[in-house]
Formats: C-alpha cells, sequence, structure tokens
C-alpha cells in the first residue's frame, strides 16, 4: 500500500491507496509518505477541493467495510457540493435506522472525498465529525462549500 501526506487547511491528511484506487484518508502524517503519480493526482484534486474549485472528485475508491457501509457510502458520495442529507433522509434511501447511518459515516475511511461531512442530525443540526477537530472540520468543510443546512 503506497501513501502520500501532505499538509491542508483541517491540518495534515495522508491518502493510502491499494491498485491505483484510494481506499483511505487519515488525518495525521505518515512515516511511509511515497509520492506516486496516482497519489499525486489524488492530492491535486483534494487540492483543488480546497481552493474552493467545487471539483467532482474522479478517483476510483476501494473503501474497506461492510455492505451495508459501502451502500451508506455511495449514497453518501451522491450529495452534491454545497448541499446537505440527514441520516434520515439516508435511512429512508436504503430502508434502515438514522443510527445506522450514522454509524456508517463515523466508520468512512475517505473522508473528505466521500463526504460524510454533509451528513447532518434532525432538523440539519451539527453532529460528531470522526476527522480533524471534530465538529469544527465539519463547520469549516461547510462553510468553504458555502453548504445549505
Amino acid at each position: 500500500m503506497a501513501q502520500l501526506s501532505f499538509h491542508s487547511p483541517v491540518g495534515d491528511l495522508t491518502l493510502s491507496e491499494e491498485d491505483d484506487m484510494i481506499v483511505s484518508l487519515d488525518w495525521g502524517w505518515s512515516p511511509f509518505s511515497e509520492k506516486t503519480s496516482f497519489l499525486e493526482k489524488a492530492k491535486q484534486q483534494i487540492e483543488d477541493y480546497f481552493d474552493g474549485l467545487k471539483p467532482d472528485f474522479t478517483l476510483p475508491l476501494n473503501p474497506h467495510g461492510t455492505d451495508f457501509q459501502k451502500r451508506v457510502w455511495l449514497e453518501m458520495s451522491k450529495i452534491y457540493y454545497g448541499k446537505t442529507k440527514t441520516y434520515g433522509d439516508i435511512s429512508e434511501i436504503l430502508h434502515s435506522h438514522p443510527r445506522a447511518i450514522g454509524t456508517a459515516c463515523g466508520l468512512n475511511p475517505i473522508p473528505i472525498i466521500i463526504p460524510c461531512h454533509r451528513i447532518m442530525g434532525q432538523s440539519g443540526k451539527l453532529t460528531g465529525y470522526s476527522g480533524g477537530e471534530g465538529i469544527e472540520t465539519r463547520k469549516f468543510l461547510l462553510e468553504l462549500e458555502k453548504a445549505t443546512v
């Protein structure tokens, strides 16, 4: 597995890839960071996102998780830049429970690219966030996108 670490407005991030597919995006710096053309392209798309260019991430993804988690992450990926949905919205689509959706969101291995920050609690309430500085990071990402809550 190749990894590439870089600085971002929400802290140091590390991208990991297997077989030219992103498998994780983590907060922190990897001592095993190495440049590959694929990871450089992925890093550039994330930097474009932070520059406010509203990129459509075109990276092949292979998040590791259960079938249910992957269905949740796929639904999250369908939420457009600057838009939000609630855990309840996703639970209706997947015929599940909002808490199960929340659990899957918290286990999202590729935040930002799979935009779990766009999932809100009931009535648009900001709930926890597993990355960076928690809710402050979520607020930053939503403000960057000028998201409607």
